[in-house]
């Protein structure tokens, strides 16, 4: 039995020596730099007991004196032995070791192998905690049935130092920090947010009330200006218990937050910290903190600024290395029929000729494959049905009309205001054509309009369908129920409130998702609910259809993001990774993609196929409510809660613009059809226009810029701003482009 226990913790303890220099290596790809990473400040004093021994870095070798002791301790001397020998450890390292900490007990600075003045259990309950979740299970889990995983995130926290040099430990960083250069401060101010909470957490954790608060209100003011939501949560947790259930605190505890700092800062941070043997600091950089390192200039302020603001900082560079396939897909080939007899039946020749050549010019962009389009068998697309080829010709045809927007040619703006909407508009959503408009309300309704005079009618009762001659060519006109026809339906189902409505692109269906946690797929025909997809456990924020029907994407408080088929009850692939609620959903225009934006702050874009996340976006200081992808597919709008407008080209993974002028959440963006212009629709009740064009053209996207993820932005908004146009109190909800470029815009009116 005492070789077997021996062997566990033996076992234990080699992974976690291999395990730990990789893991910081790969963190700041550097080998040498992984090294140097492990060892805490202080340890490597370790050394003057004569023991200069084979056994790796000061802290592996601090590691295995403390497992020998506690192997010793339980009278496993046999294990003991063994392990000792195959470390290459001296016999007497053990009884060097023993004097030292009873030469310190009292807790003064000869304790060099545990500052803590810790004892070898605990030392080496640490050692288990760090190594993996999975060691540490069976130990610390037992008692507790009803949440273990808290329980395992949260016991790292369980061994502390003194709390009353919490504070002490933090304003000497801060000290060193604002004394050194100014180029390395802006960088080296990134490690005071998570420094600040994880500390704050320790302190609540063991219990230490008063010192919590005091650090609390001590240091809470000194953090950026933008996590001021996450402390007023922070505040709230002022005892152990208030931590069993906290989202929030969770996913600080599980993802590693990400500081991107050049080489010269990050050795100056290292040198201080060892310098000062400041271990309890520094056992939180490496146990929650991973450091990106880059060569380099340090990064300034405003470029700090510009990428931080998420609940787990930045992203990894690697996060955006993947390979995107952003290109259009090619379009299928459909000839314009000649259908213009009837219309001009006196220019019969005449005009087939002039049509054709813009046909032509219509269909040649697509006609070579893009080299940056994913294969068109990539994803299983749906065939083009006869009803989709005839929308298509429909849709070329408008397009031969289209007006060609610029700077000089801003669009007219037709805004559809919902008067006395006392059950609350949540959403809104156009056909691609324009010709109906739904509404989803807090009164768990949703209503469908049609804008054009043509009404809405139902299809027959079954009874009455038999009547009908199938053979007749009007068949399609005669199976509607003229009797129904209406110009407003009104859909029951849900039960809380609608937060999320789309139109399938043949308008033959419409999704809606609700506080209920279900999406339904309503059919147009007959304005009943075919189906309610199950799969989300809480409210569904959003949701969209894929621009080649079939697929449809949702989002919502459960923080996974889900794609479906709309004749699959099951989802088809789960999108894991946000830390807080999914707020916004859309689709790529080739449908390979999907992106989706959250309140804790990030963008992702998804590969459909796959189910990776190829791309993360940082930027936004507030929870990301508009998404719109140019027409073109190169670049990504976002809009949040901050009011601004942030550009990102998906190739590189980068971010290339900031557009500021909103004063308040921004709920809609939209490209204009041919991509020259942005709108964006806000509640502060404004609708803007963008010169899209310029904002991309400017770019000079180097290679240098792609590698460090630098960029620098100009503060260029008033010239890209190319108008405001106010409602007089209707914060704009939705906004959409017709096929020929003609801007719609909808809200409430909120009196």
């Amino acid at each position: 039995m005492a070789a077997v226990q021996g062997g566990l913790v033996d076992a234990v303890e080699k992974k976690d020596i291999k395990t730990e220099p990789s893991e910081d290596s790969g963190g700041n790809n550097n080998a040498n730099d992984g090294r140097l990473l492990s060892p805490p400040p202080g340890s490597s004093a370790s050394a003057p007991g004569g023991n200069k021994t084979p056994a790796g870095a000061p802290e592996d070798q601090q590691t295995l004196l403390a497992v020998l002791q506690f192997l010793k301790k339980n009278n496993l001397a046999e294990s003991v032995e063994i392990l000792r020998r195959e470390a290459g450890l001296p016999e007497d390292a053990l009884d060097l070791k023993a004097g030292d900490s009873s030469g310190a007990g009292s807790g003064g600075a000869g304790d060099t192998v545990n500052l803590e003045g810790e004892d070898a259990s605990s030392l080496l309950s640490r050692v288990t905690v760090s190594s993996s979740a999975a060691a540490q299970a069976p130990t610390k889990v037992a008692p507790s049935e009803d949440q273990p995983d808290v329980n395992v995130v949260l016991s790292a926290y369980s061994q502390q130092g003194d709390p009353a040099l919490y504070g002490v430990y933090y304003s000497g960083l801060k000290r060193f920090i604002e004394s050194v250069l100014d180029c390395h401060r802006a960088e080296l101010s990134q490690v005071f947010y998570p420094l600040f909470v994880h500390m704050y957490l320790e302190l609540v954790y063991n219990n230490h009330e008063n010192e919590a608060k005091v650090f609390f209100e001590k240091f809470s003011g000194d953090q950026e200006c933008y996590y001021e939501d996450d402390l007023r949560v922070l505040s709230s947790l002022t005892k152990k218990e208030h931590m069993r259930g906290n989202e929030t605190l969770l996913d600080f505890r599980t993802s590693k937050f990400v500081l991107r700092i050049s080489r010269d800062s990050y050795q100056l941070l290292k040198r201080h910290l060892q310098e000062r043997q400041n271990n309890q600091i520094w056992n939180i950089i490496q146990e929650h903190l991973y450091i990106d390192i880059f060569d380099g200039m340090p990064r300034s302020k405003s470029q700090i600024d510009a990428m931080s603001g998420s609940l787990a900082g930045e992203a990894k560079r690697e996060a955006n290395k993947a390979k995107v396939y952003y290109g259009l897909l090619k379009e299928p080939e459909i000839e314009l029929p000649l259908d213009d007899e009837d219309e001009e039946a006196e220019n019969e020749e005449g005009k087939p000729k002039k049509k054709k050549p813009k046909k032509d010019s219509m269909g040649s962009k697509s006609k070579k494959q893009d080299p940056n389009a994913p294969s068109q068998t990539r994803i299983p697309l749906p065939e083009l049905k006869d009803s989709d080829k005839l929308d298509k010709i429909m849709y070329m045809k408008e397009a031969t009309k289209r007006i060609r927007l610029g700077p000089d040619n801003l669009p007219s703006i037709c805004f559809y205001s919902f008067l006395n909407a006392y059950q609350g508009l949540t959403a809104v959503d156009f056909t691609d054509d324009s010709s109906l408009i739904a509404g989803g309300f807090a009164d768990s309704t949703v209503r469908v309009w049609s804008v054009t005079p043509k009404r809405l009618r139902k299809v027959k009762s079954a009874a009455d369908l038999n009547l009908i001659d199938k053979e007749s060519d009007d068949v399609l006109e005669r199976i509607m129920d003229e009797k129904t026809a209406s110009e407003s339906k009104i859909l029951y189902g849900h039960s809380g409130p609608v937060y999320g409505i789309s139109f399938s692109p043949d308008r033959n269906y419409l999704l809606s998702c609700s506080e209920d946690g279900t999406i339904r797929l309503w059919s147009l025909q007959t304005f009943t609910c075919l189906v309610g997809y199950k799969g989300h456990n809480y409210p569904v924020w959003d949701t969209q259809f894929s621009p080649h029907g079939y697929y449809f994407i949702s989002g919502g408080h459960d923080r996974v993001a889900r794609l479906w088929a709309t004749d699959h009850y099951q989802p088809l692939r789960m999108f894991s990774g946000h830390l807080a609620d999914i707020t916004a959903t859309r689709f790529h225009p080739n449908s390979n993609y999907v992106v989706t934006g959250s309140s804790d702050r990030t963008i992702r874009l998804w590969d459909v196929l796959t189910g990776n996340c190829v791309r993360i976006f940082t930027g936004h200081k507030g929870p990301i409510h508009a998404l719109a992808f140019s027409p073109n597919g190169k670049f990504l709008a976002s809009g949040a809660t901050d009011g601004r407008v942030l550009l990102w080209d998906i190739g590189h993974g980068l971010m290339i613009g900031e557009l500021k002028g909103h004063t308040d959440t921004i709920y809609s963006l939209k490209f204009s059809r041919d991509g020259e212009i942005l709108a964006s629709g806000s509640m502060d009740n404004t609708v803007r226009l963008w010169d899209a064009m310029k904002a991309f053209d400017d770019l000079e996207t180097d290679d240098f810029t792609a590698a460090t993820g630098h960029i620098h932005l100009q503060d260029n908004s008033q010239e890209l701003l190319l108008g405001t146009y106010m409602s007089k109190s209707t914060p704009v909800v939705h906004l959409h482009f017709t096929r020929r470029n003609l801007l719609l815009a909808a809200g409430a009116y909120n009196p």
